[in-house]
């Protein structure tokens, strides 16, 4: 396989060219690195070519970097299924600058890209319709930006016995708890089922 994956990345560098800036092979996938203006071009080019023939986009997701000024990765996960291959291709933006939308190659980008901007912030140009789609009306702030604030917000729900909906605070459904990662279940003060056969 990794014979495989290194003849994959020469195909893919000789056919984008300058629009790679970098790939790399690491832990058995591929990822190409590029500028967030070809992303639609380069995406094409993986679809239609005989070699590669990536048909499927399995995902795109956002990843954020708050030190960095182009805080945020976004990442799209292809798969060959003619070729049995999956290739991840990214690039980088900031809160700003749109990342062109890929709906009119995929459409099921359309709720990927949705969910980026929701939860990120990350904007796309040319997307049909892009407004959130997870959260609630209203919602202030993109939630899973590592500087999003844990209190403060309000959520929304429909309340049952008053008949309407109503505004809380945001309530954490769980503590914060420190684990020990050596041995997560020691120093726990609750009996988890079955520990009582154990100690008799």
């Amino acid at each position: 396989m990794p014979g495989a994956l290194d003849d994959l990345a020469k195909h893919v560098e000789a056919l984008l060219g300058r629009k790679l800036v970098r790939h790399q092979v690491v832990l058995g996938e591929v990822t190409l690195i590029i500028e967030p203006e070809h992303v639609a071009e380069v995406l094409s080019i993986l679809r239609d070519d005989g070699q590669c023939q990536f048909e499927q986009l399995i995902d795109v997701c956002g990843v954020d970097y708050p030190e960095r000024s182009k805080r945020f990765d976004v990442v799209y996960h292809l798969l060959s299924p003619r070729k049995n291959q999956r290739l991840r291709v990214k690039c980088e933006t900031d809160a700003d600058t749109p990342v062109p939308s890929v709906v009119d190659l995929f459409p099921c980008a359309n709720w990927y890209e949705r969910e980026a901007y929701d939860m990120y912030g990350i904007l796309f140009s040319g997307h049909p319709d892009l407004r959130r789609i997870l959260t609630d009306y209203g919602f202030q702030g993109h939630p899973l930006r590592k500087d999003f604030p844990l209190t403060g917000y309000v959520e929304v729900r429909y309340d049952d016995q008053e008949k309407r909906v109503v505004y809380e605070p945001v309530k954490l459904t769980q503590e914060f708890r420190s684990f020990d990662f050596e041995s997560p279940w020691e120093g726990v003060e609750y009996v988890l089922p079955g520990d009582e056969k154990a100690k008799s």
